[in-house]
Order: C-alpha cells, then sequence, then structure tokens
C-alpha cells in the first residue's frame, strides 16, 4: 500500500520515531470517492473517521421545513467525522456527502484506539478537536452576531477553495442566508 507523502504532511516524521510513524500509517486505508457519494450517513453510526486529501466535501442536515442545510465544509487536510457518532456509537445526526469526486483516508474506531497509546498521536488528535470545537463554536456565534456579508468574507478568507468549488446553494444555507442574499453579496464585493 503506497502511503502518501499525504498521511505523513499530518503526522510528520519529526514528531514520531519511524516504528510508530510506520505503526500509524498502516491504520490508514486509502478511499476514493465519487461526486455525491455519502461518506457518513444520518441515522447509521460513523465507524470510520478520514483525512481528506483532495476533492470537497460537506456536511448538512434537514430542517424542520425540509430545507437541507449546510452545515460544514471539508476541503484538503481536514478531518472528516461525526465526533459524536464515532467516539460513543450513537447515530449520526447529520450526512456527509461529497461535492466533487477525491481521495481520503480512513481509520476505524479500533485502529484509532490502538494508537492511542503513542503520545505524540494523541496530540496530534487533540489539537485537531480543539481547533474542530473552536471552528464549530466560531461559525455558531457568527450566524447569530455577524453580518452576512461578514461571515461570507470570512469563509473567502479563510477557505477560498470552497467559494470556487462549491455549489453557491450551499454556501447559502451554510451562511445562514438565501440564494438572493449571497448574489446580491458577491456582487457587492466585486464592484
Amino acid at each position: 500500500m503506497n502511503h502518501s507523502h499525504f498521511l505523513k504532511s499530518i503526522f510528520k516524521p519529526e514528531n514520531f520515531n519511524s516504528e510508530e510513524l510506520e505503526s500509524i500509517l498502516m491504520q490508514f486505508e486509502e478511499v476514493d470517492f465519487k461526486k455525491n457519494e455519502f461518506i457518513i450517513e444520518k441515522g447509521k453510526v460513523a465507524n470510520y473517521y478520514y483525512f481528506l486529501e483532495t476533492g470537497f466535501l460537506r456536511s448538512f442536515t434537514i430542517d424542520t421545513e425540509g430545507n437541507d442545510i449546510t452545515t460544514k465544509f471539508f476541503s484538503e487536510k481536514d478531518i472528516v467525522i461525526d465526533w459524536h457518532s464515532y467516539f460513543l456509537k450513537k447515530p449520526c445526526k447529520e450526512s456527509i456527502q461529497a461535492l466533487t469526486k477525491g481521495k481520503c483516508w480512513k481509520i476505524s474506531f479500533s485502529n484509532f484506539m490502538k494508537l492511542f497509546k503513542i503520545e505524540a498521536f494523541r496530540e496530534v488528535g487533540r489539537t485537531r478537536l480543539v481547533n474542530n470545537y473552536f471552528e464549530l463554536k466560531n461559525h455558531s456565534i457568527s450566524v447569530i452576531a455577524d453580518q452576512a456579508k461578514d461571515r461570507y468574507l470570512n469563509l473567502l478568507n479563510e477557505k477560498p477553495s470552497i467559494i470556487q468549488n462549491v455549489p453557491l446553494k450551499h454556501i447559502a444555507t451554510y451562511l445562514g442566508i438565501t440564494d438572493t442574499s449571497l448574489s446580491r453579496i458577491r456582487k457587492e464585493i466585486s464592484l
């Protein structure tokens, strides 16, 4: 199995001895996905988490009126996970779907637990969990407290590749606005 340079860009060789690095890389399995394919499905338990090497994904849920609302976008190097489902074995409350074709690396829960004894591996996991938490928290506050235009500019600034590769209807629901408002904001900015 060819463990790409990609995984070594996440688990940097300088942070692990060669034996640790080898045992980490061995637990990951390469997965190619097609556009529109589901990586994680609502109502099922997520048995894997993924590191995204190429492509774009989104998590979404359906609101009380039947609208499809995007809750997060995933792009290169992101960890694709439903934390709650993966660690607590609860059914997912959202689905995660591919917006483009791409490639990721998956690890099962039991293999993840095997690696937990490696301190540097735990550190990588902890850092990502904390960053993920703050990103979600900032987004939920932003939807309440920031102007739509500022939310759009933040996304443009933090993840420009999302704006270029993802359908605008998904960006609008993620930002909590209508397609029409998003078009207006984009026009304003490009003036």
